[in-house]
């Protein structure tokens, strides 16, 4: 079975596609839940109407279901609370520094 900590782990691979920044240190990924070997992720966008939700979805699906004793992986998008900068991690706001 993979823990919270293992996901949470291959979710710093899946990177927003314009900002090169993986969606954990940006703050998108709100809950994370493993049921067995259901995986459950709530996260949100930093736009709503932001057309990468499917993209990153499959991604998260993709390097979720790699990871052992996992059969399947639920991804909710939620925008309550809203997403906001300071969600981000310092990284993060490091990485934004150096960009623009």
């Amino acid at each position: 079975m993979a823990t919270v900590e293992q996901v949470q782990e291959v979710l710093t691979e899946v990177l927003d596609p314009e900002l090169q920044i993986d969606i954990v240190n940006l703050g998108m990924v709100y809950d994370i839940r493993v049921e067995g070997e259901e995986v459950r992720i709530t996260m949100t966008l930093t736009a709503m109407g932001c057309p990468i939700f499917d993209l990153l979805k499959r991604q998260i699906q993709e390097k979720v279901s790699a990871l052992d004793g996992v059969r399947s992986v639920d991804v909710e998008l939620t925008f309550d609370p809203p997403w906001s900068p300071d969600k981000m991690s310092e990284e993060a706001r490091l990485a934004m520094r150096y960009m623009f």
